[in-house]
């Protein structure tokens, strides 16, 4: 099984370019394409430029999971209303998107991991979620009876999954059809300011103006907004993923503990990670902003490993430029899509534990094994916001992993931005002021 999303053969969204647009959105990940659909539907002319493919990048490389559970407690609302709009889209698309209420699990082997789960459940229970805790024995059947020490679980019935590299081109597709434009490889080079806002932007294919350009470029945000002067703590890491051939499903739900993560798919097998496990190359940008990320670091959450330097041609490369003009190419046309390879140690090692949890299964062969580069801020929450020192642009990055179940919300509350609208969310927890010199950070939940 080859990963479906490569540059190559034609475009399936293919523009034309426009002179002009109410709205430009940058990046035809999950984020961006929601963005598109719903500014759409409000009236706006709505272009989309994406370097690459459509949902080439972490869009269609992540679990699959469409969760509440777990979540910052500022992102609990807009997650709880991403499930209601992946349902509706759901039924636009006739059951394309591969949505299932599957549940999920986060697996206790500790007393200490069960008062962690307890202790986000009393505080996000008055926010509406349907999670409740399970003892050893409603784990053991829920689970359909692992060989695993698991002594209970934070388990949310309503937690959704869909298939990611078939679900985004659909609501591509949908968007399209709702009257943005969406254009294949077409970079967006530089913005173009007047009077010290957004007046358009440069792409490789020549310019749009515009006076609102939403940029959710995932991995490659923060290069873009460096480039005009914007200093976001953003970096990216390697996650691993794979997916295993036709299997009895006798695992019902999507569940994870400190080492394994599984889901079932609809093909019959199950996607697969190695839970919190991550990697982040070394580059100008990691070292940069070392500092910012210790207080994440020492508190032993996530299980990453440093790699010496940064692929080339990679967002954080020592050779990545930070800075060109719009009359030359850019580091986004140089990689249309960033396609790391998996970590090839952690495929073995995870289709092994997985084996060894349910053994009734019998041999777990693999179809595919990818990975993805997961765009992280320091406190573990997304940047929403717009950018005061160059008003006209909005961004919505740092999704930290999370950005496919709650892409649709994020995406209706910027086409409301982008139309003028006050948000409807309290958007304070994800506002860039928050790493201003000298500002504190809070990190998310430590689940």
């Amino acid at each position: 099984m080859t990963f479906p999303f490569q540059d190559s053969g034609p475009v399936a969204f293919a523009g034309p370019l426009p002179d002009r647009a109410d709205l430009v959105i940058i990046g035809g990940g999950v984020i961006g394409v929601a963005t598109a659909l719903y500014a759409a539907r409000r009236g706006l002319g709505v272009v989309l430029c994406e370097k690459g493919r459509v949902a080439a990048e972490q869009s269609s490389r992540n679990w699959g999971w469409i969760r509440v559970q777990g979540r910052d407690l500022d992102e609990v609302p807009i997650a709880l209303e991403a499930q209601r709009l992946w349902h509706d889209l759901n039924v636009e698309c006739r059951g394309r998107l591969g949505l299932r209420a599957v549940g999920v699990s986060y697996l206790a082997r500790t007393e200490a991991q069960l008062a962690r789960f307890s202790g986000w459940l009393d505080a996000a229970r008055p926010l509406g979620v349907s999670s409740r805790l399970l003892d050893r024995a409603e784990t053991r059947t829920l689970m359909g009876e692992p060989a695993m020490p698991w002594i209970g679980a934070l388990h949310t019935p309503t937690d959704l999954k869909a298939e990611p590299w078939v679900a985004v081109p659909e609501l591509a597709r949908l968007a399209r059809e709702a009257g943005a434009t969406l254009i294949e490889r077409c970079a967006v080079r530089s913005l173009d300011r007047a009077a010290g806002r957004v007046a358009g932007v440069t792409t490789e294919a020549g310019r749009i103006a515009c006076d609102q350009v939403v940029l959710a470029g995932g991995a490659w945000s923060a290069l873009f907004l460096r480039r005009h002067g914007i200093d976001l703590p953003q970096l990216s890491v390697r996650a691993t993923a794979m997916a295993t051939g036709p299997l009895p499903q006798i695992v019902p739900g999507a569940g994870v503990d400190d080492r394994l993560a599984f889901r079932p798919r609809d093909d019959g097998g199950y996607t697969l990670a190695p839970a919190a496990y991550s990697e982040l190359f070394l580059g100008p940008d990691a070292m940069r902003h070392a500092r910012r990320y210790l207080p994440l670091a020492m508190t032993g959450a996530f299980d990453v490993h440093l790699r010496l330097r940064s692929p080339r041609g990679f967002p954080d490369a020592f050779t990545t430029p930070r800075f060109w003009t719009g009359d030359e190419i850019s580091p986004f046309e140089r990689m249309r899509i960033l396609n790391p390879a998996p970590a090839a140690e952690k495929v073995e090692e995870i289709r092994r534990r997985f084996a060894q949890a349910w053994p009734s299964l019998g041999r777990v062969d693999l179809r595919a094994a990818w990975a993805g580069m997961i765009d992280v801020l320091p406190d573990v929450v997304p940047a929403v916001d717009r950018v005061a020192k160059l008003p006209g642009l909005i961004v919505a990055t740092g999704m930290c992993g999370h950005g496919f179940g709650i892409g649709p919300a994020f995406g209706r509350i910027l086409a409301d931005m982008a139309a003028g609208q006050a948000p409807d969310h309290d958007l304070t927890r994800f506002a860039l002021a928050r790493f201003a010199a000298g500002t504190k950070l809070r990190p998310g939940p430590n689940l």
